[in-house]
């Protein structure tokens, strides 16, 4: 591992500032969804299966809005999907503590799709902004910045919601999203490098085996952490020791962290496929350790070590293979997937744990992201062969 590599990336003119605004702008998004939840539980007085439905339909409307919004970058520019995001976010978010169960779910859909996509538009800034070759470097550090937004926001929003009340903290997330939207709006970075063209390219052209091969390989990383993060709730749960969640998150977010520095700095990374079955394998057997938090603090860390340089090679691959003109609808397909992956990780991995143990939880979402890996290499194996062909 080369530190030199990170040395360089913060040399860059802009990238060091832009960077710590990107951490802080997604400081609010993470925190959202706990605040929904407990505004729900707490405020609305409803159970748990009616706060789940809330982030389910937020989660469907930001799948889908994401690569919309990505497009509209793409075509009318970065300001103008900031106007859109600050006026719809700032409506909701100033008006969802007063509003009914019934009408919340409607409208948090609803500003789901137009919700400013801080993760893709960090990684879409940050490509433009770095030469190629400081780009594999870049996008490790984002990934690391991610994991530190995603351990500071729910918390962040949970001592709101318990030390004030969830109003004040969705009236908070309103301002900060509105006050980031500004920030950006007047900064204007730019979204492709100086010179590149944009020039358009057909969709079926570029949105080929390869690039939906990555796609599904992002689902799929997600889907074992989410899949994973339920397990280790139940395991604490059925331990006793519920209040030793938080700390096996941090365990999971820290090496994660400490292997996107480590991929971050190398000059050669094995591929993705190999990075996402290792993912799937290393977690299989984490519920062997179930028996005692410590030994399932240190099982989490070697399929978490992958989660960073996972994430940080679908970017890489992302920006690699999809065109300058449609690399915000890419980037927007890529958080699409992220999206869907944990919707689809952490039901599926609790209806497992649900009729058996945590044990199977664990195990099942790991083989999940192994059939995932396999996938993978099939598809993009099949679009060589045509393109040879």
């Amino acid at each position: 591992m080369n530190v030199s590599h990170y040395l360089a990336v913060l040399r860059t003119p802009r990238v060091p500032g832009f960077m710590l605004l990107m951490l802080l702008a997604r400081v609010p998004p993470t925190a959202a969804g706990m605040t929904i939840t407990m505004h729900v539980l707490l405020g609305l007085e409803r159970g748990y299966g009616a706060a789940g439905l809330v982030g389910a339909v937020s989660t469907v409307g930001i799948a889908l809005g994401s690569p919309l919004m990505g497009h509209l970058v793409d075509r009318r520019g970065l300001r103008a999907m900031l106007v859109l995001s600050m006026v719809t976010e700032g409506v909701f978010w100033f008006v969802a503590p007063l509003l009914s169960y019934e009408v919340l779910l409607v409208t948090c859909f609803i500003t789901g799709i137009t919700v400013m996509p801080v993760m893709s538009l960090g990684r879409q800034i940050l490509t433009a902004l770095v030469p190629d070759d400081r780009r594999r470097t870049a996008l490790a550090m984002d990934s690391m910045a991610v994991e530190v937004s995603f351990m500071a926001g729910p918390a962040l929003g949970v001592a709101l919601t318990t030390q004030a009340s969830s109003r004040t903290a969705m009236w908070a997330i309103g301002a900060s999203m509105v006050l980031i939207g500004a920030i950006l709006y007047a900064v204007n970075p730019p979204v492709r490098h100086e010179g590149e063209t944009g020039a358009r390219v057909p969709r079926r052209e570029w949105l080929d085996g390869r690039l939906l091969g990555v796609l599904i390989s992002a689902g799929g990383a997600t889907f074992v952490l989410s899949g994973v993060e339920v397990s280790v709730v139940a395991s604490m749960r059925g331990l006793g020791l519920t209040g030793w969640t938080g700390v096996m998150i941090v365990v999971m977010c820290v090496a994660s962290l400490a292997g996107g520095f480590l991929y971050g700095g190398l000059t050669r990374v094995p591929p993705l496929w190999a990075l996402m079955g290792g993912m799937g394998l290393l977690a299989v057997p984490i519920g062997l350790f179930g028996w005692s938090p410590w030994w399932l603090a240190l099982a989490l860390v070697p399929t978490n070590f992958l989660c960073a340089p996972t994430i940080t090679a679908t970017g890489e691959l992302i920006t690699k293979y999809a065109p300058v003109s449609a690399r915000g609808v890419a980037m927007g397909l890529q958080s699409s997937a992220f999206t869907l992956g944990v919707a689809l990780g952490a039901p599926v991995t609790g209806f497992v744990i649900d009729h058996s143990s945590p044990a199977w939880g664990f195990a099942v979402a790991g083989v999940g992201a192994v059939v995932v890996a396999a996938g993978t290499v099939v598809l993009s194996r099949r679009t060589a062969a045509v393109a040879v062909g």
